[in-house]
């Protein structure tokens, strides 16, 4: 018997879309998003007593809000119900025997520079502290789940169609669009056609694999200021205070920083992969062809702006301002994962930049670092950190470049580890929980170990104030004193010396499971500690000056 389908939902391109899609599925009535007040929609849905219902809400655009319109949603719920389950009540508590399909939004996350992207599903509506727009969209979903039954709830990316009314769609559309200076988030559009073909999906599936909540996600991201040249439009940068009587707050953080979500649920369960990108759906959506878009990297890393920072800053910095010398190079794998593993000293991420070019410029190989979240809050360093592959250090990211065979770089002493004092420079700290061995062995990838002797130079920190203005402003754990005062950002010359350690292959020895042993995993740690302090002691006897000489003559000169 065909499956008997009732789409709620306001006339657009997407609703054409998933009607179209759906009658594939079964018998399909196209009702109308103010569906409470109006008496032949009502009837028509008492008609059909369908088995499935597809709520997609209109928005609510009075004063910019941009989310769903809760009290139209309220009547439209109620209205479900009672006509459902053959009652005249509208009370939201109505027994709720058939299955409702509700398009929530990603929105339902708020943008900011401590979303790690890619964000997976929770296990249930999660309570957490949200702006006005991500709040409306929780709201939504907190009333669509008190009408009990089962409920499949969808959260798709913004849709990229002429006439979506999403923010992101509107923005690209428009001749002149605002960005906001110093940021360039990655941001995901959907193809109507692919949001449609999830949503059947969802609908065909049963309870027991289609219930829950479900992300739909595109194939790939592309960066704001991508997408709006992809569009064909004008980019603007204005300041956040001359957008806000156009714009939600809201919706301006979507200008900031991240929130896009993983669809690897969606596939797994519902066996829904999109067919096309963000780039793609822009493209598409703008009259182009699609086969014409071109990549980006789901996190925002770009090799041409590293090889840009090569050919520039960072050459004059890593040959002639720190006149870094290397050995070990051999050790770093030239193909498939690792975690590379070293010290981080003085409080702005040079160590981790020049190691980034060094492996960029030969071997050709990226190490994305996981980083602090206050070193993407702040406008340029957040774009900057952005594409040269910094990531929110987290296990879900630190699992996407490990599974893509890419090498993730680290700092086991974490954030604590930038600000030791410059007596204690050489000295290493806590490792934290040991997260980079649990890496590596839940991925089964080598641990490459590497130190630099010097970077502590650039930022001696001679003294530390306790400052709460510092830790909530720049999230530092401390302000720190140091000879560059009063141009903190201003690191001295030094001589630097890096040595790549040989790899441990931790992932020949232990399967995945060891990773939840304490014993193996400390084993494993203290093993990687030792090599680590060896090799500092063992440069720092052999430097003679923090200003030149080689701590490799020994090893046959200095590499270039």
């Amino acid at each position: 018997m065909p499956r008997k389908i009732a789409l709620v939902s306001d006339p657009d391109s997407l609703a054409a879309a998933l009607a179209a899609r759906l009658g594939r599925s079964g018998e399909v009535a196209a009702l109308p998003a103010d569906l409470a007040g109006d008496a032949a929609a009502l009837a028509a849905l008492a008609a059909l007593a369908p088995d499935v219902l597809v709520y997609r809400p209109r928005r609510d655009r009075r004063d910019g809000r941009g989310g769903p319109d809760l009290d139209l949603a309220a009547g439209v719920l109620g209205a479900l119900a009672a006509h459902v389950s053959g009652t005249s009540s509208t009370s939201s508590t109505a027994a709720w025997p058939a299955r409702l399909v509700l398009l929530s939004s990603a929105e339902v996350y708020e943008p900011s520079y401590e979303n790690p992207g890619l964000t997976p599903e929770p296990p249930a509506l999660f309570p957490r502290r949200l702006g006005p727009l991500a709040r409306s969209w929780a709201e939504l979903e907190e009333r669509a789940a008190a009408l009990g039954g089962r409920l499949t709830i969808l959260r798709p990316a913004a849709v990229a169609a002429p006439d979506s009314p999403d923010f992101l769609s509107r923005l690209l559309r428009r001749r002149l669009a605002f960005s906001l200076p110093g940021f360039d988030p990655s941001i995901q559009l959907l193809d109507p056609a692919d949001l449609a073909e999830a949503v059947a999906l969802a609908v065909e599936r049963e309870p027991a694999a289609g219930a829950g909540v479900y992300h739909v996600a595109p194939a790939g991201t592309v960066p704001l200021r991508a997408a709006i040249r992809l569009a064909g439009a004008r980019r603007l940068p204005a300041p956040a205070f001359l957008q806000r009587r156009s714009t939600s707050s809201g919706e301006l953080a979507f200008l900031r920083h991240p929130a896009t979500v993983s669809g690897a649920r969606a596939e797994r369960e519902l066996g829904f992969v999109p067919r096309w990108t963000s780039a793609q759906a822009v493209v598409a959506a703008a009259g182009g062809d699609p086969d014409a878009a071109p990549a980006f990297d789901d996190y925002g890393m770009s090799e041409r702006y590293i090889a840009a920072y090569g050919r520039t800053l960072f050459r004059f910095l890593h040959d002639v301002y720190w006149r870094v010398e290397w050995r070990g190079i051999e050790n770093v794998p030239r193909q498939g994962g690792a975690v590379l593993t070293g010290v981080h000293r003085g409080f702005m991420p040079w160590d981790g930049v020049m190691a980034l070019h060094l492996l960029g410029r030969e071997l050709g190989r990226y190490p994305r670092f996981l980083v602090h979240p206050c070193l993407v809050k702040l406008p340029f360093l957040a774009n900057y950190m952005t594409k040269l592959g910094g990531v929110l250090a987290c296990q879900e990211n630190a699992d996407w470049v490990l599974s893509r065979g890419e090498i993730l770089g680290m700092f086991p002493e974490g954030i604590q580890g930038a600000f030791t004092m410059y007596r204690d420079a050489y000295k290493l700290g806590r490792f934290g929980r040991d997260e980079y061995v649990k890496m590596a062995l839940r991925n089964r990838v080598p641990i490459v170990p590497f130190v630099t002797v010097g970077s502590a130079e650039i930022y001696p920190i001679l003294g530390r104030i306790d400052s709460r203005f510092v830790r909530r402003v720049a999230e530092w754990p401390f302000l720190p004193l140091t000879p560059t005062f009063p141009f903190p950002g201003l690191p001295l010359p030094s001589k630097w010396h890096t040595r790549f350690l040989p790899p441990l292959p931790v992932h020949r020895s232990h399967g995945p499971e060891a990773a939840d042993d304490p014993v193996v995993v400390r084993e494993i740690s203290r093993e990687v500690r030792g090599r680590m302090e060896e090799a500092i002691a063992g440069m720092l006897a052999r430097r003679r000056s923090i200003f030149h000489g080689s701590v490799f003559a020994a090893d046959g000169g200095s590499a270039p």
